[in-house]
């Protein structure tokens, strides 16, 4: 089976905050890396890249007087480096929208879906002071339907209705904060109310969709789908193909859907594999992940099905759309004009990087907003990674070195009593179930079982308590404890490792069991290290984060921002 593991396209005006970060990349990040154990290296794909069209954009580099593209060209540059070198995201491939792939690909396949596209004049809204047409996502107004005072043209983040900047009460330039106008302009249009029955039987049919995500989605089709402008009449984007539409650009939401295709043509066109893409893509034999934020749900779960059933091809439907409520700061959202949250270029500079990445996956907002607080990072860094699981780690392996100078001892399975029976039962089960939950898009769900696991397993230790076998000459009974104990460490280090690759890895060193990304998901499940097997060198894995830290966060984070900013490019700033 191939997987396609794909996350939404970070759009390029701004560095992601930590929200950004769980609400896709690293969700992403996380799952392929569990399914290349799963599945095989060769089997997974997972790819994403910069978004970087439309208007925000080209304002700035009329603001700059400068070509858009060398914006986009250092910003690209700037967050593809954050993503691979510093956050160590792996990426199959990590593209942009510049890409002259991406651009052939979306004309091409636009070009397609003639049959439902209709030409119409729009009313748009124009910016007299800006002298600007305006995105939808550049007026602000009151949504019609919840009176949420902040709604955006596209969408209202209160109640997720779908709308057009023409149905908000009193619509606002987001830029000068001056009431447009609206001007009558000549627009292709998608009509989405072809694929109202289509989308509603495929999202009820879905037994792999997750619940949260069908509900709203079916609550907008239940209100029936209806045309969405293709074009917008702004510069900075792919040229529209239509014949009539020279002067006009493609939405920048419908191009980056089309990424998640473009990206896997552009993988295997690097490696001289032109066709080897519609393996991913049209065969019978796929399952498909994408990691979004709860905004983005529409445009995946409504235009992206619509535009691959309209294009008459037999396009693999998305699986599983693994969307996230927000990560709050503190209480508040993220902000970056009120400098309210954590970027993803001043986190490193704080903490460990794979200590966030544990972190953001506990804190993970799979079912409700959750909040982000230092006291609770504190809490899940000493407590979770370096008391549960740190210190059992080292327990069982320095016992090893102590008792049999690292040597697995001789396993007896005739000698066993209910307690080493329930961990090895847990050994046998917990990984399907941490999978399970993985492929379902439920990562902290998962994490939730994995810790379950190692604190039934430092339970196990204290009530079997070695030391005292060793004291007491009970030769099978400590061989027993040991054996089971080094083999769950295994098991841990392979739970561990999408969250922590390289602390994951560690283990293995200690266990001298090899290059872990090598190993299979499954093997967790066994006891597969034996009789003699030789361990390696015991070191501390993990650090408690000083008793000062909460404290003293404030300040050194005031001081790590003014040092960043300055090196942040024009477009970041």
């Amino acid at each position: 089976m191939k997987v396609l593991v794909t996350s939404a396209w970070p759009y390029v005006n701004s560095v992601p905050h930590l929200g950004n970060l769980i609400g896709s990349i690293l969700s992403a990040d996380v799952f392929a890396r569990y399914a290349r154990l799963k599945y095989g290296k060769e089997n997974v794909l997972f790819v994403s890249g910069s978004d970087e069209h439309g208007t925000p954009i080209e304002i700035e580099a009329i603001k700059r007087k400068v070509n858009p593209k060398e914006l986009t060209d250092q910003a690209h540059e700037y967050d593809k480096h954050l993503f691979l070198n510093v956050w160590k995201i792996s990426f199959d491939n990590y593209t942009r929208t510049e890409s002259e792939t991406h651009k052939k690909f979306v004309r091409e396949f636009l070009l397609k879906l003639t049959k439902y596209v209709k030409v119409s004049e729009d009313e748009i809204p124009f910016c007299e002071y800006d002298k600007l047409y305006l995105p939808d996502r550049f007026v602000k107004g009151t949504c019609p339907y919840c009176g949420f005072e902040d709604a955006r043209g596209d969408q209202c983040d209160n109640c997720g209705k779908l709308l057009t900047p023409s149905l908000l009460v009193n619509p606002k330039c987001s830029i000068c904060g001056k009431a447009p106008i609206f001007k009558k302009s000549k627009h292709w249009f998608f009509d989405l109310s072809e694929f109202n029955e289509k989308i509603r039987s495929w999202i009820s049919s879905s037994n792999e969709m997750p619940d949260n995500v069908k509900s709203v989605a079916l609550g907008w089709v239940s209100e029936g789908l209806k045309p969405r402008s293709i074009t917008r009449d702004n510069k900075w984007g792919i040229p529209a193909p239509f014949i009539g539409a020279e002067d006009k650009s493609i939405y920048v939401w419908f191009e980056a859907l089309l990424g998640y295709i473009s990206a896997v043509i552009e993988y295997f066109e690097k490696k001289g594999e032109v066709e080897k893409w519609k393996e991913y893509w049209f065969s019978n034999d796929i399952k498909s992940y994408y990691f979004i934020g709860k905004d983005n749900i529409p445009f995946h779960v409504v235009i992206l099905p619509a535009m691959l059933m309209a294009s008459g091809e037999e396009y693999h439907l998305p699986d599983v759309i693994a969307a996230t409520e927000y990560l709050l700061y503190e209480g508040q959202k993220f902000s970056k004009s009120r400098k309210i949250g954590v970027w993803i270029d001043e986190a490193p500079e704080l903490m460990d990087v794979e200590y966030w990445r544990f972190v953001l996956i506990r804190l993970r907002p799979e079912e409700k907003d959750t909040n982000f607080t230092w006291r609770e990072t504190v809490r899940i860094v000493n407590t979770e990674l370096n008391d549960d699981i740190g210190n059992y780690v080292n327990r069982i392996l320095s016992m090893l070195n102590r008792y049999y100078n690292g040597i697995v001892p001789e396993f007896r399975s005739d000698a066993l009593d209910d307690n080493d029976k329930k961990i090895i039962s847990l050994i046998n089960e917990i990984p399907k179930i941490v999978g399970d939950l993985f492929e379902k898009g439920k990562l902290k769900a998962g994490t939730e079982e994995m810790l379950r696991f190692v604190r039934e397993c430092n339970a196990y230790l204290n009530l079997k308590a070695p030391w005292d076998l060793y004291k007491a000459g009970k030769e099978v009974e400590l061989n027993n404890t040991l054996y089971i104990g080094v083999n769950s460490v295994k098991t841990i280090a392979i739970l561990l490792y999408p969250l922590m690759p390289s602390h994951a890895q560690e283990i293995y060193d200690m266990l001298n069991m090899g290059n872990i990304e090598n190993e299979k998901w499954d093997i967790a499940s066994k006891l597969s290290i034996n009789y003699g097997h030789k361990i390696g060198k015991v070191k501390v894995l993990f650090k408690k984060l000083e008793p000062e830290f909460e404290s003293e966060i404030k300040d050194k984070l005031e001081k790590i921002r003014k040092d960043i900013e300055k090196m942040r490019p024009t477009l970041l700033k």
